[in-house]
């Protein structure tokens, strides 16, 4: 009987040391990438003084300024759809305002961190391991989302090349018949995407992995929403630089596409000094820093100084409903 008891005392302290680093690391976790968002804001904010900041706000038109949020705002409501489709890309069904909470605050933190696929994938991970999904699920989400994204860049890219190919030329030095050659095959993939979609219902054995083809109806979303979040990217840039030098739309749309692409390639956080870098090569003598300076305040500064305290809060919240169901137990 003593020896019964024992063995289940030390069951119970091995269950216990075992489930301690989970309790302890992932809360801790999640205090890192609040601390990790403070920093990034700090020192986002410490590039430019507190009157560049004004001055670049000043400088633009109230109204500008508002479309700009607007855009801004679209943007990330397109976001929360890709996390939406990558739901039921795995079958789990979780209720849109918690996919919106899980987006907005995994992306407004991951922007601006950089390696977007961990950073906003262990916020999404925290988010939804803890409304039921598997570490598996979460994978595929944050691969669904991914490929969403490269899509998006493919078909806006491939328009703007084929739109404005003497400036895609300008800027990357190839020449005008390759790169028409470069968008109608960016177009093409996303064309045959949507038919291996329609034809393949097996998933494809691509070396060790086995890959589900997503649902012609998914498919087909992705390739409209991907494109529409940068083109409302691209409309806040835009709404920028209009304000100090007279430039299109279409212009600032292929600029953005391939500053994203150099970004992504980089892992720089929300593509600091690379948008800048190409913006300049573009308008060479204008004055758009300001203009630089308050896309980045609405974009990416705005949105983290709601999703860094927004995150915090549902921490916070998670720990109080933990520690009063341990008190009712």
């Amino acid at each position: 009987m003593a020896i019964s008891s024992l063995s289940r005392h030390s069951r119970k302290h091995t269950g216990q040391w075992r489930i301690l680093p989970r309790r302890i690391v992932v809360p801790t976790l999640a205090l890192a990438i609040v601390c990790l968002a403070g920093f990034l804001l700090y020192r986002t904010l410490s590039n430019y003084s507190l009157g560049e900041i004004e001055a670049a706000l000043h400088s633009i038109p109230l109204k500008r300024i508002g479309l700009m949020i607007l855009f801004a705002a679209a943007s990330y409501l397109c976001l929360t759809g890709f996390d939406w489709l990558a739901l039921r890309y795995v079958r789990r069904d979780i209720p849109y305002p918690k996919v919106a909470l899980a987006s907005f605050c995994s992306l407004s933190l991951g922007h601006n961190i950089g390696f977007a696929a961990l950073s906003s994938g262990a916020i999404r991970y925290r988010f939804y391991t803890r409304w039921g999904a598997s570490a598996g699920e979460v994978a595929k989400i944050i691969i669904f989302c991914g490929m969403t994204v490269g899509w998006g860049l493919a078909v806006l890219g491939g328009c703007a090349i084929l739109l404005r190919s003497e400036l895609a030329a300008r800027i990357t030095g190839l020449p005008k018949g390759t790169l028409i050659l470069l968008g109608a095959a960016l177009l093409t993939l996303a064309a045959l995407y949507i038919a291996l979609s329609a034809w393949r219902q097996k998933p494809v054995q691509l070396w060790k992995w086995r890959i589900e083809i997503p649902s012609l109806r998914l498919a087909l979303a992705q390739i409209v929403i991907g494109p529409i979040n940068f083109a409302f990217v691209a409309a806040c840039l835009h709404q920028a630089l209009a304000a100090v030098q007279d430039v299109s739309y279409l212009e600032v749309a292929a600029v953005y596409v391939l500053a994203n692409v150099t970004s992504l390639i980089s892992h720089v956080p929300g593509g600091l000094g690379v948008i800048e870098a190409v913006v300049l090569y573009l308008l060479p003598g204008a004055n758009v820093i300001g203009a630089l300076i308050a896309f980045r305040a609405v974009y990416f500064l705005l949105p983290l100084t709601i999703g860094a305290p927004l995150f915090a809060i549902t921490e916070l919240m998670l720990k109080h409903s933990k520690m009063s169901a341990r008190g009712k137990s």
